[in-house]
């Protein structure tokens, strides 16, 4: 009921007690678990009514190229909205202009160019590390494009991270068919693969069905000891223990350009603010998707845009907490 084509068909479903005893659900040796709001709720960072900037987390996001100024922004507006405390966008130089005019709230870093082509060149590796150092968390890779030296770049950034990671989009595919630089990092990793990216990740061909995902982003997140966020319908998060949640919210009109980038934002805005990277994932992707679903009542499937997801955020806080 919770898959397609199950999903459509099932209509309004609810889930009932009929007296099983949790001890006896306990017993069982059971891997996977539905998303529930209640799990959600009891997850999200408090927020102490004396807090400030620094109290509420330290965001890096490394992001955008030519072409591709919107998934920084999308990313870095998503993590504010989450409640980030402050969020700093490492992009080219050539393009940092542009998303100055964009990001009233957000900081912009200018880092070094390929020639000024708008791309992430290695040169910058010392720099970004240092703005990494100085952050609680960092999101990596929303519209970096796929230059020869942002691949390099992005291959040398991950395993000498300090700081916990979001590894998404073109991030991914720096990495495709060498998934073991995620194990070489030290810290906790997030990674937001599509089918697509997973397949290149992972050197195979996309799962077929339900339990083929399942089976498959449970060996690869034990095998890297990360947390897999392999996206779809129904979003899978995958722990580094084998445990897998299955993410029931969400909605066709956010299968959108910049909708991951969203996402991608909001789990880093999580990981800033302390949670770690398991409870991070679950929050974000269940919110990510329940904002999802009040822009559909609201605007229709057909005419979501990624934006419409961080504008119902407000809500969506509002209604979990």
């Amino acid at each position: 009921m919770f898959v397609s084509p199950g999903r459509e068909l099932a209509g309004h479903v609810e889930v009932v007690p009929i007296g099983i005893p949790d001890d006896v659900v306990a017993s069982f040796d059971l891997k996977d678990e539905l998303l529930s709001q209640e799990m959600v709720s009891g997850r999200l960072p408090q927020r102490p009514p004396d807090g400030h900037k620094g109290t509420f987390g330290r965001l890096f996001v490394l992001a955008g190229s030519t072409g591709m100024t919107g998934a920084a922004s999308l990313a870095a507006l998503s993590a504010l909205r989450a409640g980030c405390g402050l969020v700093t966008v490492g992009t080219p130089k050539s393009i940092q202009p542009v998303l100055a005019i964009k990001l009233t709230e957000a900081l912009t870093h200018p880092l070094p160019d390929v020639k000024k082509s708008g791309k992430l060149a290695l040169r910058g590796l010392g720099e970004i590390r240092q703005l990494i150092d100085a952050a609680d968390a960092a999101v990596i890779g929303p519209g970096i494009g796929q230059h020869h030296e942002t691949k390099e770049l992005i291959r040398r950034l991950i395993p000498s991270l300090t700081k916990p990671g979001i590894i998404d989009a073109d991030a991914l595919n720096a990495c495709a068919g060498q998934p073991g630089v995620f194990a070489e990092a030290e810290v906790p990793l997030v990674i937001t693969p599509h089918p697509g990216e997973f397949a290149r990740l992972n050197g195979q061909k996309p799962p077929a069905d339900i339990r083929d995902r399942l089976d498959t982003a449970r060996v690869f997140a034990e095998k890297y000891k990360l947390v897999l966020v392999l996206k779809g319908s129904p979003t899978i998060v995958a722990s580094p223990e084998g445990f897998c949640y299955l993410n029931a919210t969400g909605n066709n009109g956010m299968a959108t350009g910049g909708s991951g980038d969203v996402l991608s934002g909001l789990i880093g805005s999580f990981l800033a603010q302390g949670m770690s990277a398991l409870d991070a994932a679950l929050c974000g992707v269940y919110i990510h998707g329940f904002a999802g679903d009040l822009a559909a009542d609201e605007l229709t499937t057909r005419a979501m845009i990624a934006g419409d997801i961080i504008d119902f955020l407000p809500s969506a806080f509002e209604w979990l907490e």
